[in-house]
């Protein structure tokens, strides 16, 4: 309890997960986020005095020293998947993840940046430049940093399995945004938090890890999957890129939009675990970490979305 570990972005998906597993390991986290009233949650993950929630932002880089302040690590797990009024991709993912740097280089405090697989500074996605330059800018600030890049990552609270389920429960249809073919490595997000930790205690070596689960399943499979385990039968349609285009840039206006332009130009790439991240160990199995499958997880979440309600008896799958 006497080591402190400041989590950017704690009350968030990835965000919590990873600061209940610090709390677990015995670490006191301070949970920056820009809304602190809302992080109450966050608190009954640890033990009474052990989790505290203070007001960040990464646009703000006082307020991002100050969360700092006399922190042994640092965890930057902000991250957005559109962009709403003030939150762009540029300033969370590439500025706002260098000022979270270089407050960590100032306090002296070991640094993991959680990225995603496919940051890449000459992709045609904004979401993609914006994650590679950010990690541009952590190695610039903090060279010993622990890069984490996971696949689409799958949970309780998770954006992707949760909406495929509920928008299944009210259509008929289902789009298969190019065809369905783009390739995904599903990772649980209890172990990108181990991953997390790791990097916190400084067990795992400086560099790049790419976080995929142990398999490998195309947009189409994981629809399916969603279908099998809610005792569902829809129609999966296929969308050509062109046409899932033309309908995300009405979409992209909705307070929540289901589809954005740049979400359609980083389905037209896999989002799998690369040949040189396994070749060189800086995977979930090179840290050790025995990636969760899919279906030891998924019915356990998604049994609320089937016909019946979740206590009635699950479909075979």
């Amino acid at each position: 309890m006497d080591r402190l570990v400041t989590v950017f972005g704690g009350s968030g998906f990835v965000g919590r997960h990873i600061v209940r597993a610090l709390a677990k390991a015995g670490w006191r986290v301070r949970a920056a986020v820009r809304r602190p009233d809302l992080a109450g949650h966050l608190q009954p993950l640890g033990t009474v005095g052990q989790i505290s929630a203070v007001q960040a932002n990464l646009r703000y880089p006082d307020s991002v020293r100050q969360a700092v302040a006399g922190a042994h690590a640092v965890v930057n797990a902000v991250g957005i998947l559109f962009e709403t009024g003030r939150q762009r991709f540029d300033s969370l993912h590439a500025e706002g993840a260098g000022t979270v740097a270089e407050a960590a280089a100032a306090a002296g405090a070991r640094l993991v940046h959680v990225s995603a697989i496919g940051a890449d500074p000459k992709s045609a996605s904004i979401y993609a430049r914006t994650k590679a330059a950010g990690e541009e800018k952590v190695r610039a600030a903090v060279p010993g940093a622990v890069i984490l890049r996971p696949s689409i990552v799958f949970g309780p609270e998770d954006g992707f399995f949760n909406l495929f389920a509920s928008i299944a429960r009210i259509s008929p249809v289902l789009p298969l945004v190019g065809g369905g073919k783009t390739c995904f490595q599903p990772v649980y997000v209890g172990d990108v938090a181990k991953a997390a930790l790791k990097g916190v205690e400084g067990t795992a070596a400086p560099g790049i890890y790419e976080l995929g689960g142990p398999e490998v399943k195309t947009f189409e499979e994981l629809l399916r999957m969603v279908l099998d385990i809610t005792g569902r039968k829809r129609l999966l349609v296929p969308l050509p890129f062109p046409v899932a285009y033309l309908q995300a840039l009405v979409m992209q206006y909705l307070p929540s939009p289901l589809l954005t332009p740049d979400q359609v130009t980083l389905l037209k790439s896999h989002n799998i675990v690369s040949h040189a991240a396994i070749q060189s160990g800086h995977t979930l199995e090179g840290l050790g970490i025995t990636p969760t499958a899919l279906m030891s997880v998924l019915p356990n979440y998604l049994s609320r979305f089937r016909r019946e309600g979740q206590f009635s008896e699950p479909p075979p799958v």
